[in-house]
């Protein structure tokens, strides 16, 4: 870059933007810079656009800012904190969190309203993990379960539980063909009758 540049540029895009100006002010045509840059000749008059209308800054990156968090600093962190007491102090049946039990403890303590899904990157940024519950019908009985595994169960020293060697009467026997290929065979028309 020339010694016009005061600072180096960010990232590749910002310094493809700050050569084309370059280019131009030693004297380049549009079409030209667009060719050695490998862009449109539109996105060169854009840039040249932005900086006759705010010189070289205009060419240079800026942040994205997007949404405001919901969320404060003071609040996030005082998030563990509340979380760190379980799910059963705040009434849930187990403690177990997950994004909707979160997110309404959000809405109870600070008044802010989260998506679920969203919650999950915010946990994330804590250093917390959302933790799924696991589902089992109340009628599970885990003794009959583990009697039935320690007497009932095929064991992996067995054998393979599915297989030919288990029972050959399943073997699949191969189709004979008939010495007709596909093309040659004729199909009947049982709709245009001859």
């Amino acid at each position: 870059m020339s010694a016009t540049t005061n600072t180096l540029p960010h990232d590749w895009q910002e310094g493809r933007r700050l050569r084309a100006l370059e280019l131009y002010e030693a004297g380049w045509k549009a079409i030209r810079i667009a060719e050695a840059l490998g862009v449109t000749r539109g996105a060169v008059s854009q840039w040249l656009k932005a900086a006759r209308a705010g010189g070289r800054e205009a060419l240079r990156r800026r942040p994205r800012l997007g949404q405001q968090p919901k969320l404060t600093a003071e609040q996030r962190a005082h998030l563990p904190a509340l979380l760190a007491k379980g799910a059963e102090a705040y009434g849930f049946l187990g403690d177990v969190w997950t994004t909707a039990r979160v997110a309404a403890i959000i809405r109870q303590a600070f008044g802010v309203q989260h998506h679920p899904a969203h919650l999950s990157r915010i946990l994330a940024a804590i250093h917390w993990t959302v933790q799924k519950p696991v589902r089992r019908a109340s009628q599970r009985d885990e003794a009959a379960i583990a009697a039935w595994r320690a007497e009932r169960a095929p064991s992996r020293s067995d054998g393979p539980v599915w297989g030919p060697e288990r029972w050959p009467a399943l073997q699949a026997k191969p189709k004979e063909r008939s010495g007709q290929s596909s093309s040659s065979m004729k199909r009947p028309s049982t709709l245009y009758p001859s």
